[in-house]
């Protein structure tokens, strides 16, 4: 519902879309997607890193003094170089603490880099020209698999000026240093059994055959058999259990193509007014009217003057009429729909906002007719 009117006092109210974006979106069947993009091989993940420094070099926008992780982390910092410090908290403001975490490919060799992520841990006001300093990067595991340092990039700013005025492009508290850390250990998988697991980043049993079938044709019967909805069980053929055959063997594997399937959706956001609509969605046939209301409120203001000598006061008394109409609806038959183009069709005849189309998604689906599952978001 939305609220307009002018200051002549009267004002209408009708139905009416809110949202500034409005986005319909139909998903068509995919076909031949690779096995690499669905899946990956069990086992083989990247791992993820993640590290306590201090940042350095920023102009007057680092932690407040009232911060001790910056003030404790630079006195410890400083009695490596043989300086000591007074037992008192410092007026250092070109100094921020910052977690700094990574992502650690499997077949990353000692000496390779990898780019990492800076955030600010205390009440910085901006990362903005700030170094890191080097910070060791250790796994769940406890040890250090890589060490960062460098120059960060926020690509942005953040700009206080003394008459109040602020200017921000973009988040400067948050920024990345593109190859900021040298891996000193690897975390490779080594491919020794002559058998794999191949898990789906989607579950699903139709998906999971169809993906057993095609690998069993190219590479010869028994040589994949599913586990279950997700995971596949592989057999490597006897001519690739070399190093370099299985390598082969995984490359090919994932370059072969296969359908997969998907259950029907309807997933809708009332609060962007966006509407996707998945493969498989179908609607029975069904009569759907939908009309707008409109209110109209009409305020006159009446001047209300007291008798003489009543020691009264004038006094403004608005007077209002309130009058209701409804949009005359034309009831429309929607035909047994088998494809999202038809449910597109049919829906977009019917001339309505996102929003309607939301709740009529809505009624579709307690009614019975809308045969998908309806994801509110």
């Amino acid at each position: 519902m939305r609220l307009k009117g002018k200051f002549s006092g009267k004002f209408y109210l009708q139905k009416s879309c809110l949202f500034t974006l409005s986005i319909f979106l139909w998903f068509t069947s995919i076909n031949g997607v690779r096995i690499k993009d669905i899946a990956q091989i069990n086992g083989i993940s990247s791992q993820q890193l993640v590290g306590y420094g201090l940042m350095i070099g920023l102009n007057g926008t680092g932690d407040n003094r009232q911060s001790l992780m910056a003030n404790q982390s630079l006195r410890n910092m400083l009695k490596h170089f043989g300086v000591t410090l007074p037992n008192k908290r410092m007026r250092v403001k070109n100094v921020a603490a910052v977690m700094v975490t990574a992502s650690l490919n499997p077949f990353v060799q000692p000496g390779g880099k990898i780019d990492v992520q800076v955030s600010s841990m205390g009440d910085a006001s901006s990362l903005e020209g700030g170094m890191l300093l080097l910070t060791p990067l250790i796994a769940a595991d406890g040890q250090v698999y890589a060490k960062a340092q460098g120059a960060l990039s926020i690509g942005g700013f953040d700009i206080k000026t003394i008459g109040g005025e602020h200017v921000r492009k973009n988040y400067a508290l948050v920024g990345r240093i593109p190859h900021g850390a040298v891996v000193e250990k690897s975390s490779s998988v080594a491919l020794s059994q002559d058998t794999l697991k191949l898990n789906l980043y989607n579950p699903d049993f139709t998906t999971i055959s169809r993906m057993a079938a095609q690998i069993n044709n190219s590479f010869g019967q028994n040589t994949a058999t599913p586990l279950s909805g997700g995971q596949l069980l592989l057999a490597i053929p006897q001519n690739l259990r070399s190093a370099a055959g299985k390598i082969q063997f995984i490359s090919q594997l994932e370059s072969l193509e296969v359908t997969p399937d998907h259950v029907a959706q309807v997933v809708v956001n009332e609060r962007t007014g966006t509407i996707v609509v998945g493969t498989n969605v179908t609607i029975s046939e069904v009569a759907v009217a939908h009309g707008n209301l409109s209110v109209e409120i009409s305020a006159t203001p009446v001047i209300s003057q007291p008798g003489p000598f009543s020691q009264g006061q004038t006094v403004v008394v608005p007077q209002t009429q309130t009058q209701v109409t409804t949009e005359q609806a034309n009831l429309m038959v929607i035909n047994e729909t088998v494809s999202v183009q038809d449910i597109a069709t049919a829906l977009n005849a019917l001339g309505v906002t996102p929003r309607d189309l939301i709740a009529i998604f809505q009624a579709l689906k307690a009614a019975g007719a809308l045969h998908a599952e309806l994801v509110i978001l």
